[in-house]
């Protein structure tokens, strides 16, 4: 990502941007040069952010969510209920979960999912801690909310065969019609799942 008169600094600056998720390095130029035209307004204001997050923001230690605290604000909330733990493969699937405000228990983040291609195997992935969390005697029902791939499907057959011998409830998010969808605009595979999920009205 070479440019012709850009100094280390801006190499430095685009090379780093480039590395976000959605950013190649036409984008990340655009996105350096829009900072630096911005130094005041922008552009020190965000490095101070990035600071502060690097320093304040961690992992929950119970369920990976990632917080100011430890607990996170989820695990310590006590308006949560205990017995109903759902697993999501990131913190972002998490925070959906939460703004669509339809989960009321506490969350486990698995850190990605099992993936032969990619290398990701089981001792890669915070399995461990789930096992153990659901041994605990107030864990009834685990949600399995993975997404509809196959590896996401692969990683629940795992989980849901590990956590077999604890005796909880291991359930899965119904899959098929999204809210508003016409089905003459849906994929085979969206439209066989929606059929297997069919219930009652």
């Amino acid at each position: 990502m070479r440019t012709a008169s850009a100094g280390p600094e801006i190499e430095r600056l685009m090379a780093l941007l480039a590395k976000l998720p959605g950013l190649g390095p036409r984008s990340a130029r655009r996105a350096a040069l829009h900072l630096l035209g911005k130094r005041d307004s922008l552009m020190r204001p965000l490095a101070e952010a990035l600071g502060d997050a690097a320093d304040k923001i961690g992992a929950c230690s119970e369920c990976g969510n990632l917080d100011v605290t430890n607990p996170c604000a989820v695990c310590a909330s006590p308006g949560r209920q205990p017995a109903a733990l759902c697993v999501v493969e990131t913190v972002g699937d998490l925070w959906a979960l939460e703004r669509a405000g339809a989960f009321k228990g506490r969350y486990h983040v698995l850190g990605g999912v099992l993936s032969a291609l990619d290398g990701v195997r089981p001792d890669d992935l915070n399995i461990a801690k789930l096992i153990e969390r659901a041994a605990r005697d107030e864990i009834v029902e685990i949600v399995l909310a993975l997404n509809a791939t196959v590896d996401g499907q692969t990683t629940a057959h795992y989980l849901a065969d590990k956590l077999a011998p604890t005796g909880v409830s291991v359930t899965s998010l119904a899959r098929g019609v999204p809210v508003g969808g016409e089905l003459d605009y849906l994929d085979d595979g969206t439209l066989a799942a929606a059929f297997r999920s069919r219930a009652a009205v």
